[in-house]
């Protein structure tokens, strides 16, 4: 895969997502406003509650990652892709975060070529 088909791929997933969430969730919670309500139906049952208790901690291991490399590798501006995976989720902040990392990893090795 090259790297085009790659950056289109991460853009497909967060498109998709943020647009289903847009068609699906918004109007309810416009609905109903109530986000603590909202928040409490992803566990309604005890599927529900497998797929929201799975998202949940992948946010977590996002916003471990994201915070590290912050530190290690200095990738800049990725508490946007954290807070992207609270709203609209995961399947936003994630794709977006690894092409934002992506770009900056390898616009590092341009600068290091460079000199």
């Amino acid at each position: 895969m090259s790297a085009r088909q790659f950056t289109f791929a991460m853009y497909a997933v967060a498109v998709a997502f943020a647009s289903f969430f847009a068609a699906v969730v918004v109007p309810g919670l416009i609905d109903d406003p109530n986000v603590f309500e909202a928040f409490a139906a992803g566990f309604e049952n005890p599927f529900a509650a497998g797929y929201s208790t799975d998202v949940i901690l992948c946010w977590v291991a996002l916003a471990i990652w994201v915070f590290h490399e912050a530190k290690t590798l200095g990738i800049q501006k990725g508490w946007i892709f954290v807070a992207l995976g609270i709203v609209p989720g995961v399947a936003v902040g994630l794709p977006l975060y690894i092409v934002w990392r992506s770009r900056q990893l390898s616009g590092e090795r341009s600068e290091e070529a460079d000199h």
